[in-house]
């Protein structure tokens, strides 16, 4: 059983690498694309760098946090938010496989369709997302006080993969809820996406329904927010962000779960 699993799991791991290095191998033909959209995710990171340097240029501390800290909060989110486009920036064309019926292809090859749907696309935005937060990510690290330990640098790097992946099945809920919705466009799953992006901010800084949105029922803060409090023991909120791990597994079991119940619901084009 454990042997069949681990077979599966590495097939589906090299057919995954493999779809996605179609796709890359596809967006190089036009090498010009690839670059601007790898600028525009530079000066996109950049622009959200620039108005949080002018804010704090006014409020030295914003409710309690320094300007090395607001980066590094900032620049956490900014990981895992990038990390998405790169390795998973198919699931955003869900809405349109549902409404066209193309969804079907997925369902008769012999690999999972989630898995099919995520590595349908590349977004090279994603890259120059991440070029430029990894680069707020250190510039905020070599400022911030925190005792290093190597105990602490390894649960900081497990904080970060958790993070990362508990915003790839936030991305996954939000985009499968077009199997009700029934839209070409995934505008639930943009409209929740940008309200994700409010986590790259404290949360003392809002009123209670956003800290229970973005910490418990959406919870973005725990790909950002969260593991940066535990990591400079800020108090109140640190604690929660040793339960990244836990919240990132939990909403992946959700996020399968909801992808096939949506499936049963799929009935091709012309529904």
């Amino acid at each position: 059983m454990v042997a069949e699993s681990l077979v599966s799991l590495r097939r589906n791991t090299r057919l995954y690498r493999r779809s996605l290095g179609a796709v890359v191998r596809a967006v190089l033909e036009y090498v010009s694309d690839f670059w601007i959209l790898i600028a525009a995710g530079i000066v996109t990171q950049s622009l959200g760098l620039v108005f949080l340097s002018v804010v704090m240029a006014r409020v030295p501390h914003l409710n309690g946090w320094s300007y090395p800290e607001m980066v590094l909060i900032y620049a956490l989110a900014g990981v895992s938010s990038g990390i998405v486009p790169v390795v998973s920036d198919g699931i955003w064309q869900l809405a349109s496989f549902i409404h066209n019926g193309q969804l079907d292809y997925a369902l008769t090859r012999p690999y999972p369709p989630l898995l099919q749907v995520m590595s349908a696309w590349v977004g090279f935005n994603g890259v120059g997302d991440l070029v430029a937060s990894l680069a707020m990510l250190t510039w905020a690290l070599l400022r911030v006080d925190v005792h290093w330990t190597p105990l602490n640098i390894l649960i900081m790097l497990v904080l970060m993969l958790s993070g990362i992946a508990l915003r790839l099945a936030l991305c996954v809920v939000a985009n499968t809820v077009s199997f009700w919705l029934r839209m070409p466009m995934p505008m639930f799953a943009m409209t929740a996406w940008q309200v994700g992006e409010l986590a790259r901010y404290p949360l003392g800084i809002y009123g209670f329904g956003l800290r229970f949105l973005l910490g418990a029922a959406a919870p973005f803060a725990f790909a950002g927010f969260f593991p940066a409090a535990w990591l400079l023991d800020r108090g109140g909120y640190a604690w929660l962000g040793i339960l990244t791990p836990v919240v990132a597994v939990a909403w992946w079991i959700f996020a399968v779960y909801l992808f096939n119940r949506g499936l049963r619901r799929y009935e091709s084009a012309g529904h």
